[in-house]
């Protein structure tokens, strides 16, 4: 079968024929239909990611298919069972094992391209906002990164739970996709003072950051009393140092947040994350953005939508 995979970390990935994987204990053997990608796997191609596994490793965390086999001791999903599963890698590939007891079935209604857009972006989101930072309606939520695969779960999200949505982004295109998805104002990072226009909106009680660098600051000085602030991930690069006077003085928290880490310590708040947005699903109220669906054999060009931030939502690779 077809692999996407890393050989040596900050060297480019290479798709390559490997043999096909035999589903072992407690695993079952999935026909990959769709992966999502993440800005993770650009991490783990450098290997700066939280997790490094062994070389040569197949990328792609997210991952959408079908149950063809079972490993020993699994007799659920029954086989012919169409999926979703986050299995930290393994996704880029034709055929890839992965946990039974991580596989999530599928509503009928969504599809493949759908699920595999789904689970990390909007999960990450919801968890963040409703359990970390336990957003309420007439909070004035700020995301930054509001047009990335997060970024965007977080404006629909923020909406849907009855916040106010000021969504940051450079570039009017990118900006049209945040009001699309339910931002009520819109921050252009590309020629706009962030803080100033916040500050001019109502401040911000919780601000949902992937970006990190110098829009963390921004945002910080832009809250007001007892504001929330969650560090999701460094897009930008840099990880800001947090001027601990300033969170003194406005009783300020910032809440670190890992959706990954859940699976190993807390799963049970993922899983319950997931039965609600599936049910928000069913019930036509979420959307997946989806800017760019791309074959196996593309899974770099892929992965450079990304590193320079040309998509919008989620890329997804249909192997």
């Amino acid at each position: 079968m077809r692999a996407f995979q890393v050989t040596e970390f900050d060297t480019p990935p290479v798709l390559q024929d490997v043999p096909k994987p035999a589903p072992g204990q407690g695993e079952v053997l999935l026909e990959i239909e769709a992966c999502g990608l993440n800005f993770a796997d650009l991490l783990m191609v450098k290997g700066t990611y939280q997790e490094r596994p062994p070389l040569p490793f197949t990328l792609g965390m997210e991952v959408a298919g079908t149950v063809v086999a079972h490993g020993e001791g699994v007799s659920a999903p029954a086989i012919g069972t169409r999926v979703a599963v986050f299995g930290g890698n393994g996704g880029l590939a034709e055929f890839g094992t992965f946990p039974a007891a991580l596989c999530v079935p599928l509503p009928d209604m969504m599809s493949f391209k759908d699920a595999a857009a789904f689970q990390v972006a909007y999960s990450t989101s919801h968890v963040a906002l409703d359990y970390r930072a336990q957003l309420k309606a007439g909070d004035i939520l700020l995301v930054l990164g509001a047009a990335g695969g997060v970024g965007l779960t977080a404006v629909e999200l923020g909406k849907l739970m009855g916040a106010t949505v000021i969504a940051a982004a450079r570039g009017q295109d990118k900006l049209a996709v945040c009001k699309n998805a339910g931002a009520d104002h819109v921050i252009d990072t590309g020629s706009e003072e962030l803080r100033e226009v916040v500050k001019s909106l109502g401040g911000a009680d919780v601000v949902y950051d992937p970006v990190g660098g110098d829009l963390f600051t921004a945002a910080l000085r832009a809250c007001n009393p007892e504001a929330r602030v969650l560090t999701i991930g460094f897009a930008s690069g840099t990880i800001p140092q947090i001027p601990a006077n300033h969170l003194l003085i406005k009783n300020i928290n910032v809440i670190g947040f890992y959706w990954g880490g859940y699976l190993r310590f807390k799963p049970e708040v993922l899983t319950d994350s997931l039965k609600q947005l599936s049910s928000w699903y069913a019930e036509g109220k979420l959307h997946p953005h989806i800017s760019h669906t791309l074959p196996l054999s593309k899974a770099d060009e892929g992965l450079e939508l990304l590193r320079s931030r040309r998509s919008t939502g989620k890329v997804v690779i249909t192997p």
